[in-house]
Formats: structure tokens, C-alpha cells, sequence
């Protein structure tokens, strides 16, 4: 395990043996059935990415239950408030996302089978919003202070084409944010504290068409498109920093003896490095353009296939020390509860957007088993999955402070930007 700031342990420590503190991690504990009902009542109302807005509406609601103030939904769809802090700490968001990754229309009801309960989003992100909840349940019936600002709610806009635009957008529109935590479905001793980057392209080729031996030598749209696929499928890439590829959807065509008037593919390009994402991109760009070239060119048809080129998603890559207090904070959190803290390797999240800013932020996850993500038979274990919420909660006391005598470890940013 990576060394352990002696002042974090400390503090991590004292909070533990705070009689409100026990309080609050002792109610998360009675709460985890109620907990996995409100994860089973949110899930249950469907929210595709680009259509959160009847699950944020819900959310909202539930906020204003547990007291949290000024309770805004921006112009995207994400839902957040505040619950206020005793004075001059630095603000924290702790959130989830709204969204997932099922169209209108799927079965989203839960069904309890041998103990876990199967649903369609169930866990990403069910048991994320779920826990930002039970959080704020536990620090209400404890009567917890913090000498910080916990800023809480959810994001629209995490899963695939979404494109972060929810976390996107309150960077965008806020610059009173000093930290950063995301839940989403896993065990407490992991922490995500790197992100993976991504650029992906929506790429369409066109061309006049025609019939398959009529007019046989007219430049394909498929035929160009086939030949972009194979320039980029061999492409070679670095494992370290992981960077990767993937045509993962590709369309077009009329019938079997027609050639199509267009040919259509998306591409998923990521790395953990953004200097090595812009490389792959610039490849990849290049392949493509030159594949609607070689198909004129091998039919005698200049310019008869054109293409078109859409970024149709741009996520940063961004890394941090594990040194940052927000990262030694959570593995201190962990260990106080007896887990061995595992540092993730780089993924993409909503914690992507302010790491990449040079914001502390890191993704935590909210306990139980989980399994079967983004398919129809998701499914989420509740059995002691209130340890991931109690990892969570040391990990906001932490870095916000808590009562007259413990300080926050989380800098304010404003601070930190003055004295540089």
C-alpha cells in the first residue's frame, strides 16, 4: 500500500472516535435495507442519457426532504444544493449521475432473486444516488457540523454519447468548487483518482449509389468505409499509457444489390495520456480522410465519396499524485474500516473533468456486490453494502472538518491560488 500521510491517518482517526461521527456511521449501518428501497425506487423510474429529467425531478425532491438549500436545476438537467457549512472551509460536491444507459421503453422494475436485486441500472448509477442520500440521512440524524460547504446532487450526461456534459457544465458555470467526489457502484477499498481520455467520432460516408450491376464502378460509400476500418484496426498503440481503439458501430446500406449511398461508423479512441490520445486521433483522422481518397482514386471517381467527420464526444484525461490529500484521505478512510486501499487505475468518470482542471476530485465506491453492468441483467448485492457509504462519509468529514477541533484537509482553492 502506498505510505500514508501521518496528519491524514490522524485525522481520519479522531473523527472515527467522535461520538457524533459514531453516531452518523453507526445510523448508515441501521439504514442499508431503506437505502437499497430508495435505490430500487430511483432505478425504477427510467432515465436515459438526454432524458433525465423525471428522475432529477424526483431527486430534487428528495433533497429538499433532508433539508439541503438552494436547490437549483441548471440548464442541462443537473440537480444540486447545499448543505451549509459552519463558516470559511472549502466546499466539496459529493454527487452521482442521473443517467444510464438503457433507451426508453426497458423494463426497470426490480426483482429480488437468492438475496440480490436485478434491474437495468440497479447499480450505474442506482446505488450511487442512493448512498448520497443515506449520507445525508446519517449527518442529519447525528447532527454532524462541518466547517465546509457539502455541495450534493447528480450529474446528467455521464454514460457514452452524455459526454460528461453534466460535470462538463458545472465547471463551466461554478468556481466555487475546492474538491470533487463521484459514487458509483463498487467496494470501499477502491479509489479512482485517474481518467482515462476519449475522443469519439461519428464518421459518414456518401456518395450518388446505385445499382450493384448496372452501375457497377461507382465509388462506395461502404467500400470506403471498410477501407477506413482496416487502416485503423491495425493500427499499434502504447500500453503504457494505455491507449486504445474501437469501431463499435457501423451502419449504412439499402439492400444486397444496391450500392449504398452512404456508409456510417462511430469510433471510441482513449488513453489514460492526452499527449498520446491527440497522436491516435490525429492517425486515425488521417486513415479515414485518406480511405474516401483511395476509393475515388481505385474507381476513377475523384470526389465522388465524400465524408463527413463529427466529434461526437471529448472527454479529458487528467491524472493527480496519490499524495493529494483528497486521494490520502480516501485510502485513510479505508483503512480505518479495515480495507486494504486500492488504488484504481485510470477510468473515465465524472471525476475526469475536474482532474483534468487540476481539481482534487476521485471516484469512490458505494459498497455491496455488483455485476452484470450495462445489460438487461444487472444486478446489485446489498449485504453489508452500508461500508461503502461509511468509507464515503469519513472521506467528506475529512477533507470538509467536522465540529470545533478537526480541520479540514481539503486546501480552498481561491487559498491555494493567491498564494501562487
Amino acid at each position: 500500500m502506498n505510505a500514508l500521510k501521518p496528519e491524514v491517518v490522524e485525522t481520519v482517526k479522531a473523527l472515527a472516535n467522535d461520538e457524533r461521527v459514531k453516531k452518523a456511521l453507526a445510523f448508515l449501518k441501521s439504514d442499508n435495507d431503506a437505502t437499497t428501497n430508495e435505490q430500487i425506487e430511483l432505478t425504477g423510474i427510467e432515465s436515459p442519457t438526454f432524458d433525465e429529467w423525471v428522475r432529477g425531478k424526483a431527486y430534487k425532491e428528495k433533497l429538499q426532504q433532508l433539508g439541503i438549500q438552494d436547490i437549483q436545476v441548471d440548464e442541462v438537467g443537473n440537480v444540486f444544493g447545499v448543505r451549509k457549512g459552519t463558516g470559511n472551509g472549502p466546499s466539496l460536491v459529493l454527487c452521482a449521475h442521473l443517467d444510464t444507459v438503457f433507451p426508453a421503453g426497458t423494463d426497470v422494475q426490480a426483482k429480488w432473486i437468492d438475496g440480490k436485486v436485478y434491474a437495468p441500472g440497479i447499480a450505474d448509477d442506482g446505488r450511487g444516488l442512493a448512498v448520497v442520500l443515506t449520507i445525508l440521512r446519517a449527518l442529519n440524524h447525528a447532527g454532524v457540523e462541518m466547517k465546509g460547504d457539502l455541495i450534493v446532487g447528480a450529474t446528467v450526461g455521464e454514460e457514452g454519447l452524455g459526454d460528461l456534459r453534466g460535470v462538463k457544465h458545472l465547471f463551466e458555470t461554478r468556481d466555487d468548487i475546492d474538491g470533487f467526489i463521484s459514487v458509483e457502484p463498487g467496494s470501499p477499498e477502491r479509489i479512482t483518482y485517474l481518467g482515462t481520455g476519449s475522443k469519439r467520432y461519428a464518421v459518414t460516408y456518401k456518395g450518388p449509389g446505385g445499382h450493384s450491376f448496372g452501375s457497377f464502378g461507382t465509388a462506395n460509400p461502404i467500400h470506403a468505409l471498410g477501407r477506413a476500418i482496416a487502416g485503423i484496426s491495425v493500427l499499434e498503440t502504447p500500453t503504457d499509457p494505455k491507449t486504445t481503439y474501437n469501431v463499435g458501430v457501423i451502419s449504412g446500406g439499402t439492400s444486397v444489390n444496391t450500392i449504398s449511398e452512404s456508409g456510417k461508423m462511430i469510433i471510441d479512441l482513449r488513453s489514460n495520456s492526452e499527449e498520446e490520445l491527440a497522436k491516435l486521433e490525429s492517425k486515425v483522422l488521417e486513415i479515414i480522410q485518406q480511405a474516401a481518397s483511395d476509393e475515388n482514386s481505385f474507381r476513377g471517381k475523384p470526389g465522388e465519396v465524400t465524408v463527413d467527420i463529427e466529434l461526437v464526444g471529448n472527454r479529458p484525461a487528467g491524472s493527480q499524485s496519490h499524495e493529494a490529500d483528497i486521494v490520502q484521505t480516501s485510502m485513510a478512510a479505508a483503512s480505518e474500516l479495515g480495507f486494504e486501499p486500492v488504488l484504481e487505475n485510470a477510468s473515465s468518470t465524472d471525476s475526469n473533468v475536474p482532474i483534468n482542471l487540476g481539481i482534487p476530485a476521485v471516484t469512490l465506491g458505494g459498497g455491496g456486490d455488483a455485476g452484470g453492468f450495462h445489460t438487461l441483467n444487472e444486478y446489485f448485492d446489498p449485504t453489508d453494502a452500508f461500508v461503502g457509504a461509511q468509507k464515503i462519509l469519513l472521506t467528506v468529514l475529512g477533507l470538509l472538518g467536522c465540529g470545533k477541533t478537526i480541520e479540514p484537509l481539503l486546501a480552498k482553492r481561491q487559498a491555494e491560488i493567491a498564494r501562487g
